[in-house]
């Protein structure tokens, strides 16, 4: 008798859950969402998890994903962080700086956006010359190094193969080059 009652008490520690363990409320994702997609209220929900399971930074309101642009492939279930999201915090991780930014870049051969990818390393350069005449560029002049490719606009999603954008993350100033330079000249990437 004594022996059931020790397998009884057992059992019920074994499935009673531990008082010291808590659970976050997180935004989790209820559809597989693609990079450049607006999250909308019905592709989102919030899930308990053990606090402990949790990563670091998750979205703990709907409101912190609703309308913001995915950065990278989401799978249904996954907890939605703030570098999963296009905003300060991914720009901020991507580089050194905290004052980071997240720049759009049209490039001069729209083709080069095939093959870039989320997660990239790439130098952004300036040519001088009309690109579209078959002029060559003088001195091609880099703008910015160490640039982390966060999003490649989708071939289909553009008006045109030509309005193909890349956003970058860069620290604060050398994306203001780069922003500034992007409205008059031919920029192009180099993969590191």
């Amino acid at each position: 008798m004594i022996a059931g009652l020790l397998v009884v008490l057992a059992l019920v520690a074994a499935v009673r859950p531990d008082p010291d363990r808590r659970t976050i409320t997180v935004v989790t994702a209820t559809d597989d969402l693609t990079p450049g997609v607006v999250v909308t209220a019905d592709q989102v929900q919030m899930t308990a998890v053990e606090d402990d399971t949790a990563p670091t930074a998750p979205l703990t309101a709907l409101a912190d994903a609703v309308d913001r642009t995915v950065a990278g492939p989401v799978r249904a279930g996954e907890i939605l962080t703030d570098v999963r999201l296009l905003g300060p915090e991914l720009a901020a991780a991507g580089t050194t700086d905290d004052d980071a930014r997240i720049v759009p870049v049209r490039l001069a051969d729209p083709s080069v956006a095939d093959v870039l990818r989320i997660g990239d390393v790439v130098d952004v350069v300036r040519g001088a010359g009309d690109v579209s005449s078959g002029e060559l560029p003088s001195t091609p002049d880099v703008l910015a190094d160490h640039a982390l490719v966060v999003l490649v606009s989708e071939a289909g999603t553009a008006t045109s193969r030509r309005e193909r954008v890349v956003l970058i993350a860069l620290p604060a100033a050398a994306a203001t080059r780069v922003a500034a330079a992007s409205l008059t000249d031919a920029l192009t990437v180099v993969v590191r």
